[in-house]
């Protein structure tokens, strides 16, 4: 059943609350913030790339408690262990039995905080949860419960001890952005209210966790025309064919895509994808997918310049439907 407009004002408004609320914590960011709650509402995870300090343990936690859920955060190190992540089984004598001991993954959100660097085999602990909602210990599944989203960070910056996220993990991320420093007028606030630390600072819950899975089945109804999916086709086609890539956007890729239109029209107030949602959301959502040729790098291409061409030269449809 495709949405209503009626439905897509009141998301529209639903989503709006959530964003005014985290942006009491997080000053001056509201379009970051709308982006991490698109991602959550799109049941996608989210990667941060920036500099320490910019308010990334702060975001995890201010959504968790617009929601109504809770939050973990986990310090990647190189000798963190994939059990550290998921939890362990553990021999109870008491009982005579083993039981399980859940660990930290076991929230409605995640801050993976320097996830690059942990290990290879730590950082694939994330694998199956990110992608299934769900740990495997010991031959046994375990659910995380909704929602669930995962905020992971690395920085940019500092490169000394770290391992590069494998292909396969980064598909897994719906989006990357940066949250990036505070304007002046924001760092004046901030400077301002500097008696309370930042772990002090409390919204109250704008939605229950029930109302959040609500929203995101709900986003799922949005109508996509089918020229929409040609012109998303036709734009990951022209990641594939660009000379300076060496590996295009997947199929995982533009299904993402697709996935975060949907729910960014409904938070416009639409009940329909149009071709800017698409352009909005190709940066954030496309560009961490991209493998560059080496000499490309070297040349100083990005894949954000990859996807700003692409964009360019893919022409997007003339006309819309709203279903």
């Amino acid at each position: 059943m495709t949405m209503t407009p009626e439905q897509a004002t009141r998301f529209a408004g639903d989503l709006d609350r959530l964003v005014d609320a985290v942006e009491q914590v997080l000053l001056g960011k509201s379009l970051v913030i709308r982006l991490a709650f698109t991602a959550l509402l799109s049941e996608g995870h989210l990667l941060l790339e920036d500099v320490p300090g910019t308010g990334k343990t702060s975001l995890a936690r201010s959504m968790a408690q617009s929601v109504a859920g809770t939050t973990s955060r986990i310090q990647f190190t190189p000798d963190l262990l994939p059990g550290d992540i998921t939890g362990v089984t553990v021999y109870d004598q008491r009982t005579a039995g083993f039981a399980f001991h859940p660990g930290p993954i076991f929230a409605s959100i995640l801050l993976a905080d320097e996830i690059n660097r942990a290990s290879p085999k730590t950082q694939s602990a994330l694998l199956e949860v990110m992608e299934e909602r769900q740990v495997t210990v010991d031959g046994r599944s375990h659910d995380v419960g909704s929602p669930f989203m995962v905020i992971a960070t690395q920085n940019p910056i500092e490169q000394a001890g770290t391992y590069r996220l494998p292909e396969a993990q980064l598909d897994r991320f719906l989006m990357r952005t940066s949250i990036g420093y505070p304007d002046h007028a924001s760092t004046l606030r901030i400077l301002a209210g500097a008696d309370h630390r930042p772990h002090e600072l409390r919204i109250d819950p704008v939605l229950s966790a029930d109302e959040i899975v609500r929203m995101t089945d709900l986003a799922r109804s949005v109508y996509v025309d089918p020229t929409i999916h040609d012109y998303v086709s036709r734009l990951v086609d022209a990641t594939r064919a660009a000379e300076e890539v060496r590996l295009g956007v997947s199929v995982r890729g533009a299904l993402a895509l697709v996935r975060a239109a949907k729910t960014h029209a409904a938070g416009r107030g639409r009940h329909y994808v149009v071709p800017d949602d698409i352009k909005a959301l190709a940066e954030p959502v496309l560009a961490h997918r991209l493998i560059l040729d080496p000499e490309a790098e070297f040349d100083g291409v990005t894949a954000s310049n990859i996807i700003a061409q692409s964009l360019i030269e893919t022409a997007p449809p003339s006309a819309r439907l709203a279903g």
